[in-house]
């Protein structure tokens, strides 16, 4: 297992009328970046309190999405993070309120045995992406923040001989509503 690992959240700085479009239609700009900021803190604690033979996966790196649509921020995500510092790489975003850090180390592990690794969204994303080596053609044609995203994804992959292995669906939070389970 000496493979080098690298993981990477995905975050939009909390700021009012900058993140959480969806939530921020029906709660305020206000709240929603509260939330945003909630909820990035979750995630890079999560990051941080996983650790492997004593070392720490926390946040040492910050970079820049950079402009250009979901597929494309991923892309560069992807290859550029591949490139730098690992044969593993996994991509989350900052909207899973259950993530934990088996999560994590289950994706990890199962980038040991598959090349593509996806964590299924309950509204038809994927909360996990991973890789072991960049195919940006995984992100090229799909429906971003649609229901056929993971579907598309699936496809794509087929198309390049890879079979995606599936780790538990979660629930992300996008919407109000989403937000039940967690008041």
């Amino acid at each position: 297992m000496g493979a080098r690992r690298t993981l990477v959240v995905m975050a939009r700085w909390p700021v009012s009328g900058r993140c959480k479009s969806r939530l921020a239609a029906e709660l305020g700009p206000v709240r929603a970046a509260a939330i945003q900021g909630w909820l990035t803190a979750h995630t890079l604690a999560v990051a941080r309190a996983l650790r492997r033979w004593g070392a720490a996966l926390g946040c040492d790196r910050v970079v820049c999405q950079g402009r250009g649509g979901l597929g494309l921020r991923l892309q560069r995500i992807v290859g550029g993070g591949l490139r730098r510092s690992g044969r593993r790489l996994v991509v989350i975003g900052s909207d899973l309120p259950g993530l934990g850090s088996a999560d994590l180390l289950q994706a990890f592990a199962a980038l040991e045995r598959h090349e593509l690794v996806l964590g299924p969204a309950q509204d038809g994303g994927y909360w996990l992406i991973g890789l072991r080596r960049s195919r940006p053609e995984l992100f090229c044609g799909i429906d971003w923040g649609g229901p056929r995203v993971l579907g598309q994804t699936e496809v794509a992959a087929a198309g390049l001989g890879l079979a995606a292995h599936r780790l538990a669906w979660r629930a992300d939070l996008d919407r109000p509503a989403d937000l039940a389970p967690w008041r």
